[in-house]
């Protein structure tokens, strides 16, 4: 079972007991860790990432005696050569053993650089004991991610008849011609000259003519620097950062040394992990060859040579080019199909992949992988890409396929730029209605449709096929008597869409009209016959036309001729949205959009999905991250000294709205972050907002992480990014930021969110020269904004000739409370303190005091002892507490719901390396079983002592007669207010527990006495 976060906030209310409102504290979420890494809720057997809390190599700072912080490589990054770094690598080495060696575990692959620890095969006891062990950050098991491209079946029958659609996504862009960014850099042979970027993908098809390269030479060529030359078999390249590029050649079946080229400089695979789960499939190449061809698509997009010529089908769709057409690419293979059919790419082969790319000094990784909405930013890849970032390494990644929906998206992580998907070069055709009605599509190939008659395919269903089944075009259920030479009209539902032209082709139909029935993005597949996509409300017209003419007739024609431009870009409805759950919001993601649909790119003659061209048209954000990969490849060759951090600034800063389907500007950033990437501005950013290693681990620190440093923590809102969010404001926050001008001068500061006051301090910034830092403060007090609802606007800084544009967004709360409060005595008071969101009067309602039933025990290392609660009819709020009589002991404890057959649900687990452990939980009524585990004793001791105490608070107590003073408690929105809470009565003997409970609020507060 995957590891899970603990939440920080409750998630909405529950009813137990005498009527009683209680939070709905998650299941399972361990009140006592110390650090808001990942709770186990349970563990299985399997393969796992054990990851250490010691800094890897990429982020070592010399704190070790004898071992000095290590030496930047010349023009930064990281040399691992170095003598220090060997011997701190050793160090890790040792200590990894060491926390192997504790469960007999054996190490399939290890970690030093960009992450420390290793992954291994154990069993679910060893799982449980290394989660406990000091110094283990985190016990990830090793689940399977996948590429974000949205997915096709196989292509097969004829090729359309037809021209292609030329315009790329370099054309869209403003990359090409005369004043593009490319001639800005110095042209086409410049762009990205210099620059390594790493594609961690299914690997690349090596003879590819977007990815031709010259013979590997055996030394440095002095008039041409940025050559790559083999030199003792390993490949060396002197960057544009005045840093070396030293990768590897790893030759295998379908790779050969000649396939390293100046183009592609290194060629590695991963699939140790995978193949722990079983062996690949007898079509894919256990090498860096691609034989699924998304590796090949995602690296031409980002640095395909220019002006290479792309036919699908036999349609010729003009030159295509990558967005960096000059830099060099190393293939890192992670992504594998499976003998049993499944593929994906291990977590356990993906850090050891971005391992290896930190330590060959890339400059630039393309990430198009995903594993579903983000949970939390300690997951071992995203803690591999925040060493990469130390180490000044771009990361682009792609921000999922699960959109429209909102809080789905992937890669939350603040050192990582996330991508959503939009459109761009359009490629159109129109349906024209034999009324003369006409509608745009998507469509990808080109050419005119003479009128021919036009069905609902339910009206052309085969005798004995649903309706339902034949408007779907599902295969076989068309009668070629009825739609022979017609053109049909299909349902996008249930089959992939290129299957539906097939069976319409099969019937010998004349082309198609596929129709959204639900709102999602319209995609140009190379499809067997003539064909538009229409999305709903198009879709809806043409099927009524058709529905009431017996006669009705239809004709394409090339391109958009309706008269009216469709509005682009728009975000594709795959694209995952924000908020993330991840730190309740505070940081804003997605970052941005780039073109993520119908992009045309190469792709392997092999894959099975493909149509056995070189080329094909893809889409996803798997699509879209490659392009801002390029661009940060195109940034480093205009300034190969800045940080990854300031790049992600640049392009957030200066980019343009996304529009809607109606034209109207989309500047909701949950959809597509800062806008749509703007190549033609992005050099010229005016404003930079930086941050690095520092900044990131007092993130985390604010986030609840212990990272071991030192280093203190910050608000996760205030981390100086270039957009803010806070996700409980809480009557009034205020943000700090800097910034760092690479234009001079004045610039003067607007804020705008609906219902939120934004003040600026100072409103008005100087800068005498570029590189000049100076920090400003926004203050955001919530007026008339709809509580527990996300407010969104701007802030703008507003130079002579630039405007700098952040997104902000704020989710006002009506209260904050602490967590819990504690008091002792049979009688007593304590006070508590909440901030509210609003102005008035608070309601406060407790419930409880229930009394502890207390147990002692003891128990030899190794053994359990299990405590039956039962929880009564209506359910309530219980804790299950563990105290050990020494505190140089470790106890676990394990909760587990009995069910109605006697069988046992694991729901929650604290066992961190503390002596004590607690469960906070919201029961059901029924019977639990606790489980208490005795990890290790005290030096010199035998047994392990402890109490164990549960309580289940359900409203119905009267013990101490909990009460509240003032009720209710008069409240300013803002400000802090203390109120009372005392009891009497209570047996001295007896721990109590009670909560705290306001108004509508979803935040409780425990009152525990003692």
């Amino acid at each position: 079972m995957a590891v899970r976060p603990v939440r920080r906030r409750a998630r909405g209310l529950l009813a137990a007991g005498a009527g009683l409102l209680v939070a709905a504290i998650p299941v399972g979420s361990a009140a006592a860790l110390p650090t808001a890494l990942p709770s186990a809720s349970a563990f299985s057997d399997g393969t796992y990432v054990v990851t250490l809390a010691a800094d890897p190599i990429a982020k070592y700072d010399g704190s070790l005696p004898g071992l000095p912080q290590l030496k930047a490589a010349p023009g930064g990054g990281l040399d691992v050569t170095q003598a220090a770094a060997q011997e701190y690598r050793a160090f890790l080495l040792d200590a990894q053993s060491t926390v192997a060696d504790l469960v007999d575990a054996t190490p399939l692959q290890r970690y030093t650089v960009a992450l420390n620890g290793f992954s291994a095969r154990l069993s679910a006891q060893q799982a449980a004991k290394l989660s406990a062990t000091a110094g283990v950050l985190a016990v990830t098991e090793d689940t399977l991610r996948h590429p974000d491209a949205v997915a096709t079946d196989a292509l097969t029958g004829p090729a359309a008849v037809g021209e292609g659609t030329a315009a790329t996504t370099a054309d869209y862009l403003g990359l090409t011609g005369s004043g593009g960014v490319w001639e800005e850099l110095g042209g086409v042979d410049a762009a990205g000259d210099g620059v390594v970027v790493a594609d961690l993908d299914t690997g690349l098809w090596p003879e590819h003519p977007s990815v031709a390269g010259e013979r590997l030479a055996t030394s440095a060529d002095p008039d041409d620097p940025y050559e790559a030359y083999r030199s003792g078999g390993t490949i060396t390249m002197d960057k544009s950062d005045g840093g070396t590029f030293s990768g590897v050649c790893e030759t295998g079946t379908g790779w050969t040394a000649a396939d390293c080229t100046t183009k592609v400089v290194g060629a590695r695979a991963f699939s140790a992990g995978y193949r722990a789960g079983g062996p690949l499939a007898d079509t894919e190449y256990p090498s860096a060859r691609d034989s699924d061809g998304h590796g090949t698509h995602t690296g031409t997009t980002a640095v395909g040579l220019s002006g290479v010529e792309a036919t699908v089908r036999g349609v010729d769709y003009g030159d295509v080019t990558g967005v960096a057409p000059a830099a060099a690419i190393a293939v890192y293979k992670v992504c594998w199909t499976g003998a049993d059919g499944g593929a994906g790419c291990a977590t356990s082969d993906l850090v050891a992949a971005v391992d290896a790319a930190v330590a060959d000094n890339v400059d630039v990784i393309n990430f198009s992988i995903g594993g579903g909405a983000a949970t939390n930013v300690v997951d071992p890849v995203e803690l591999a890409f925040l060493s990469a970032a130390s180490a000044g390494i771009f990361v682009s990644a792609s921000a999922g396929n699960s959109g429209p929906d909102a809080s789905t998206l992937d890669h939350a992580s603040p050192w990582v730029t996330t991508v959503a998907a939009g459109t761009s070069a359009l490629r159109e055709g129109t349906v024209v209605l034999g009324d003369g009605t006409s509608f745009a599509g998507t469509r990808l190939e080109q050419s005119a449709l003479a009128s021919r008659p036009l069905v609902l395919a339910s009206s052309v269903a085969a005798a004995g096929k649903a309706p339902a089944d034949a408007q779907n075009c599902l295969a076989g259920t068309l009668d070629p008597a009825k739609a022979k030479g017609k053109v049909v009209i299909c349902d996008r539902a249930i089959t992939a869409r290129i299957a539906k032209s097939q069976e319409v082709a099969r019937v010998g139909g004349a082309g198609l009209v596929l129709v959204n029935i639900i709102a999602n993005g319209t995609e140009a597949d190379p499809h067997s016959i003539p064909t538009v996509h229409l999305d709903v409300a198009a879709g809806k017209a043409v099927k009524a036309y058709a529905a009431a003419h017996p006669r009705a007739t239809v004709s394409f024609a090339a391109g958009n001729t309706t008269g009216t431009a469709t509005s682009t870009p728009q975000i594709a409805g795959f694209s995952s949205r924000g908020p993330t759950f991840v730190n309740d919001g505070d940081v804003l993601k997605p970052d941005l959009t780039a073109p993520g649909s119908a992009v045309l790119a190469g792709y392997s003659p092999e894959a099975e999905t493909g149509t056995g061209d070189l080329f094909a048209t893809a889409s996803g954000t798997s699509m879209s991250a490659p392009h801002v990969t390029g661009l940060a490849a195109l940034y480093f060759t205009a300034h190969p000294d800045w940080s990854p951090m300031a790049v992600k600034s640049a392009l957030m800063t200066t980019t343009t709205s996304l529009e809607r389907a109606d034209g109207r500007d989309n500047r909701n950033p949950f959809d597509g972050g800062a806008g749509f990437v703007n190549p033609t501005t992005m050099l010229e950013p005016g404003l930079v907002y930086d941050s690095g290693a520092r900044d990131w681990l007092a993130y985390l620190a604010g986030s609840g992480v212990n990272t071991g440093t030192g280093v203190p923590a910050i608000d996760p809102s205030d981390l100086n990014q270039a957009s803010l969010a806070v996700g409980g404001l809480v009557g009034t926050q205020t943000v700090s930021r800097s910034v760092t001008a690479t234009t001079p001068g004045l610039y003067h500061a607007t804020g705008s969110v609906p219902g939120v006051d934004v003040t600026v301090s100072p409103s008005v910034l100087y800068f005498g020269a570029a590189g000049e830092t100076k920090q400003f403060r926004v203050t955001l007090t919530r007026t008339t904004a709809t509580l527990d609802t996300w407010a969104t606007g701007a802030l703008t800084w507003k130079g002579a000739d630039l405007t700098v544009r952040s997104p902000v967004a704020v989710k006002p709360l009506a209260l904050a409370a602490p967590a819990e409060v504690t008091g002792s005595g049979a009688q007593g008071a304590v006070d508590v303190t909440v901030t509210s969101g609003t102005t008035g009067d608070l309601d406060v309602t407790a419930a409880g005091l229930a009394e502890g039933t207390t147990t002692p025990g003891a128990l030899s290392v190794g053994a359990e002892q299990e405590f039956t609660v039962e929880v009564p009819a209506g359910g309530g709020i219980a804790r299950f507490d563990l105290a050990a009589q020494d505190q140089l002991s470790d106890l676990d404890l394990f909760l587990y719901q009995v069910g109605a057959d006697g069988t046992r649900e694991l729901v929650g687990q604290s066992a961190t390396a503390s002596a004590d452990e607690k469960i906070d939980v919201v029961a059901d009524a029924g019977d639990y079983v606790a489980v208490v585990q005795a990890y290790s004793a005290a030096a010199g001791q035998d047994d392990v002592g402890f109490t164990f105490t549960s309580f289940v608070v359900t409203g119905a107590e009267t013990a101490g007669d909990l009460t509240v003073e003032p009720d209710p408690v008069p409240v300013v929105q803002g400000r802090e207010a203390t109120f009372s809470v005392s009891w009497s009565g209570l047996d001295p003997a007896k721990d109590h527990l009670g909560v705290l409970l306001y108004g509508d609020s979803p935040t409780p507060t425990f009152v525990s006495i003692t």
